[in-house]
């Protein structure tokens, strides 16, 4: 007979799960939210003007190709079609008034006093200081692995400016956490990665590209060839783990008998929910902490730089240099990013500093994400250990650096593990 595997969330990682794990055993995959995606969460805005719809993604949006070699390869078995995009960067200090983006010269010197600013010149020395010293760091085998970002800038005495204005903020961007909680990232985790994505260049990076129509496309797709069943709107309550099975109970009631489960939550959540963890398993995922985010889509442009020639794809906005928040606030645009065929711009902001007009609001979404220190990034090294211990499995972003790959691939190792074969490396 036939084993039957419960997977616990729809993001990407469980989504993939489940798909992957569906080749081979009968699966169940349950969510509590409404909708199937996670992070994958398309809005579709009617057009005033017409009888149509514009599809604007509120969580995953880009991708490359150099870094995200699993998501390739589930897009390219799903022919799921893509188109290039850009990913530019700016800030916005509003007490100074200071604006840049970092596109090419025209728009890092956008407020021409700039030029002759011995405060922005140092700040772009450091950068290149900072780059420098960073790829050094990569190379470096005998780094110290409790090293923290914060650590490293002091030792290369970059300047204030530098941090503040340009790479906290952009990696606060990335991971969307407060600025300063990045001075706790492990500094060669961080320079690799800033690194693989071309970041410590100031060209030659990869191509980032973006789903035509939305990434709920890839959802659509994913889903019309899965045979497992499915419950949404509906979320796990209590996993009791036994010597011949595992019982879920959901929140109305329901229980499920399984043989395996794959927990493909938050790490907090995936602890939550066991009602017999281990002392191993409470050890590592109680080290992951998350940071709530505050997302709102939008069309209200006064979150945006003032000066046209400085709008990004992605615009970091503060009130202070270096000031001290609980949150980031920044805003992306996304006709840029999805290269929207609209009249119309259209923002996701995550915990905008400034009131959005309401009737400019379309959707207000709660997102959480990982937040990585060096605690979190040494328990990262033993997940491998949970593995298929006690019926269970673990996936999730916080397996790697919190992005769709690094779910993808933790799901793509659960099914290697369980001997499925991955589509994609078949061919």
């Amino acid at each position: 007979m036939t084993e039957k595997i419960a997977v616990i969330g729809t993001g990407i990682a469980g989504m993939a799960s489940a798909w992957l794990l569906g080749q081979r055993y009968q699966t169940l995959l349950i969510d509590k939210n409404n909708y199937i995606g996670g992070h994958t969460n398309t809005v579709s805005v009617a057009n005033k003007e017409a009888d149509t719809f514009t599809a604007v993604d509120t969580g995953f949006i880009v991708y490359n190709e150099p870094n995200y070699p699993n998501l390739v390869g589930l897009f390219d078995t799903l022919d799921v079609a893509t188109r290039p995009t850009d990913m530019t960067f700016s800030a916005s200090i509003l007490d100074s008034g200071l604006e840049y983006a970092g596109n090419n010269l025209d728009t890092l010197f956008a407020q021409r006093k700039n030029m002759l600013s011995p405060r922005f010149l140092k700040l772009v020395y450091d950068i290149l200081k900072f780059n420098r010293h960073a790829k050094a760091l990569v190379n470096n085998d005998h780094a110290n692995p409790d090293l923290t970002l914060g650590d490293f800038l002091s030792e290369l005495h970059i300047g204030k400016p530098m941090q503040d204005d340009y790479l906290l903020p952009m990696a606060a961007a990335i991971w969307s956490c407060p600025p300063q909680q990045m001075q706790t990232f492990p500094a060669k985790s961080f320079a690799q990665f800033f690194n693989n994505h071309g970041l410590l260049n100031v060209s030659d990076r990869p191509q980032w590209r973006t789903i035509v129509g939305g990434s709920q496309r890839y959802v659509d797709k994913l889903l019309a060839s899965f045979s497992g069943e499915t419950i949404v709107n509906n979320g796990v309550s209590n996993i009791v783990r036994e010597a011949d099975g595992v019982t879920i109970t959901l929140e109305d009631g329901q229980e499920h008998r399984v043989d395996q489960i794959v927990i493909a939550t938050h790490a907090d959540d995936a602890l939550s929910l066991l009602a017999n963890a281990t002392e191993q398993e409470q050890n590592l995922l109680s080290s992951f902490r998350y940071q709530e985010n505050d997302t709102y889509l939008h069309t209200d442009a006064k979150l945006m730089p003032t000066h046209p020639k400085v709008w990004s794809c992605w615009n970091y906005l503060a009130r202070r240099s270096g000031e001290i928040l609980p949150s980031v606030s920044v805003s992306y645009w996304m006709n840029a990013l999805q290269g929207l065929d609209s009249a119309q711009n259209y923002f996701v902001t995550l915990n905008p500093l400034q009131d959005i007009d309401p009737d400019k609001v379309i959707r207000r979404i709660r997102y959480m994400h990982p937040i990585f220190d060096t605690q979190a990034m040494a328990c990262q090294k033993q997940l491998h250990q949970l593995q298929g211990q006690n019926r269970t499995w673990f996936a999730g972003s916080y397996f790697g650096y919190g992005f769709h790959e690094d779910a993808l691939s933790s799901a793509v190792s659960i099914a290697k593990k369980l001997n499925v074969a991955i589509p994609w490396e078949q061919k």
